[in-house]
C-alpha cells in the first residue's frame, strides 16, 4: 500500500517560496581621503616648517610651502595634504618625527 502524504502532515506550506530578487550590479565606493593636518605652536620656526613640508609632501613648492606656513601661524593650522589613508599616515608620521604639531588625521 503507497500512502501519498499532504504537505500538511510535514507542516511545509503549498505555495512556492519565492527569494527576493538580486541585483548583480556592484557598487563601487571610494575608499575615504584623508587630512594632513600641521597646528601653530610656539616652537617651531617658519624656516623649519616650510622645510619640513618641502622635504616630507611630494610636489610641495617653496611658495606653497610658505603659504602653508603662514596660514598655520595665522589661523592656527593648515591642511597641508589630503588624499588616501595610508598616504596621509604617512606624512602625517613624517611631520611629526621632524617636530611639527599635528592634529589627528581626519576624514575628508
Amino acid at each position: 500500500m503507497v500512502t501519498t502524504l499532504s504537505a500538511d502532515v510535514y507542516g511545509m506550506a503549498t505555495a512556492p517560496t519565492v527569494a527576493p530578487e538580486r541585483s548583480n550590479q556592484v557598487v563601487q565606493k571610494p575608499y575615504p581621503n584623508y587630512k594632513v593636518i600641521v597646528l601653530n605652536d610656539d616652537f617651531n620656526t617658519f624656516q623649519h616648517v616650510a622645510e619640513c613640508l618641502m622635504t616630507y609632501i611630494p610636489g610641495m613648492s617653496s611658495d606653497r610651502a610658505w603659504d602653508l606656513t603662514n596660514q598655520v601661524h595665522f589661523e592656527g593650522q593648515a591642511i597641508v595634504w589630503v588624499g588616501p589613508q595610508e598616504t596621509a599616515e604617512l606624512y602625517h608620521q613624517q611631520l611629526r618625527r621632524a617636530g611639527l604639531t599635528m592634529a589627528p588625521l581626519e576624514a575628508a
